[in-house]
């Protein structure tokens, strides 16, 4: 049996089965232990500087201690802490974003996702460019600046070449005063050479969700198709910024294997980035197993109740307290209200997982890759996050102004961050306010921009926002940043 080490470019060694068996035994020994639990404790919380604000982060053992956990009191503090490191590393900002569906065309037979090979109740469909640009004219009238892109993996009818072609056409769409400023890609594991493709074509983070790291569980859910390759699937991420990706997005799809053990393998891999490349993982999400087309949740026998998905939340950031944290539209409004508070610093909003979705009026459902829980517009979703105190931004500053990788993470890690973010979150909200809301939600927005400029430290900075907003309500222009 290959033995843990993090840095390692071996999947086996990186993600040791042997050491999460460990992990998980020796968490299971010191879920009561109260000393234990409180130093792991004070090691998360963070700490206040001369420079900004620190937080040491966790290691899969400490974090898995916490997990493990079952006193309630203990439980409430780990809570407390995630909302302590959320506001101190990325304030009440939630970025907002989309998904793009290209293509539902795929070769593998994963059991779990709809679009799997042998299933023959869904129609295929591949987006033209005329359809993507149509697409995206859409989403721009809804107010999006940022999406993920999806599609399935067939080398015939989804190669590089259509990803990057559609990158391009999603760049080249200028309507009103509307622009996609960032593209996402979460597509399959690749090679070297097309990942340096994506960065050329000028992505954001690369997503891959691994799914399960349960080797032998991930085995058998993939039974077929190139995403079988299991090794190849769990070092994508290595390539991938071997190809110049500075950025990076994990995640496994909670219930498909017992969630204790997806813990520590996501927090081992987060390591394994960290140690090898100097940066960990830019976003983490937390999707769990959802309805679909031929597809029975239930089906599988690893679901997280509610409670559970709350305290893997949290224990993520705790863990990992400077990565951003993503939760879809596969949740409900409910759920995601309570994983605002922590940790999450992601969502998105007005969502439709089906090929060629956002160009009708009336949500399709016959190529949906998962059933949509929240099924608000985006008008109601930046209501929402508003009404409970989050400023919805849709800025992608720091992608175009080179904050990426180790650079990002410095600024984050130092607090810096802030400086930047909070005035140009209020600025794109300002766009959204004066471009795409309803007459509430802009009543309401600015209420929000004027009590959150107070809170702009540096008097200088504060000045420029407050002169960029009034030129956004009273002219055309758009796209201020710090």
């Amino acid at each position: 049996m290959a033995s843990y080490n993090p840095r390692s470019m071996k999947a086996e060694e990186f993600i040791s089965d042997e050491e999460i068996l460990a992990t998980l035994d020796y968490a299971e020994a010191n879920k009561r232990n109260e000393t234990l639990i409180d130093e792991i404790l004070e090691k998360a919380r963070p700490k206040k500087t001369d420079s900004g604000c620190v937080c040491a982060g966790l290691t899969h053992r400490e974090a898995s201690v916490l997990l493990a956990c079952d006193i309630p009191e203990k439980i409430e503090k780990i809570y407390k802490i995630a909302e302590e490191i959320k506001l101190a590393f990325y304030g009440n900002r939630i970025v907002i974003f989309a998904p793009l569906y290209l293509s539902n065309y795929c070769v593998n037979g994963c059991l779990y996702c709809p679009y799997h090979l042998k299933n023959k109740n869904i129609p295929r469909k591949k987006l033209s460019q005329e359809e993507v640009r149509a697409e995206v004219i859409a989403l721009q009238d809804m107010g999006h600046k940022r999406l993920a892109i999806e599609a399935g993996e067939d080398p015939k009818n989804n190669p590089i070449e259509y990803i990057l072609e559609c990158i391009n056409t999603i760049y080249s769409v200028h309507h009103k005063n509307g622009d996609i400023r960032r593209v996402n890609v979460n597509i399959a594991a690749t090679t070297v050479e097309n990942y340096r493709k994506l960065r050329d074509a000028g992505i954001g983070t690369y997503i891959l969700f691994q799914e399960t790291y349960h080797k032998e569980s991930y085995l058998r859910l993939h039974p077929t198709g190139p995403k079988h390759d299991y090794d190849y699937h769990t070092e994508a991420m290595d390539r991938a910024m071997q190809g110049g990706i500075d950025d990076v997005g994990l995640g496994v799809l909670f219930g498909l294997d017992k969630y204790k053990y997806e813990f520590t393998g996501l927090i081992m891999h987060a390591e394994h980035l960290e140690a090898v490349h100097g940066v960990g993982p830019h976003t983490i999400s937390v999707p769990r197993v959802k309805k679909a087309d031929d597809i029975d949740p239930d089906s599988f026998d690893n679901g997280i109740d509610d409670e559970t998905f709350a305290k893997i939340t949290a224990c993520i950031r705790l863990a990992v307290p400077y990565t951003g944290m993503i939760i879809s539209t596969r949740e409900t409004e409910a759920v995601r209200t309570r994983l605002l508070n922590l940790g999450v610093s992601q969502v998105s909003g007005g969502s439709r997982t089906s090929v060629g979705g956002y160009t009708q009026s009336e949500r399709p459902h016959d190529t949906e890759q998962f059933d949509v829980s929240d099924q608000r517009s985006l008008d109601e979703v930046v209501g929402w996050l508003m009404k409970n105190g989050h400023i919805p931004s849709f800025c992608t500053a720091c992608y175009r102004e080179g904050r990426t990788g180790d650079r990002f993470m410095s600024l984050c890690k130092s607090g810096q961050i802030l400086n930047c973010c909070h005035p140009n979150a209020l600025m794109t909200l300002a766009e959204y306010l004066e471009d795409y809301a309803s007459a509430g939600t802009k009543d309401a927005g600015y209420k929000m921009i004027a009590d959150e400029l107070k809170n702009i430290p540096k008097d200088n900075v504060r000045k420029i926002a407050e002169e960029n907003i009034e030129q956004i309500r009273n002219s055309n222009r758009r796209d201020f940043r710090f």
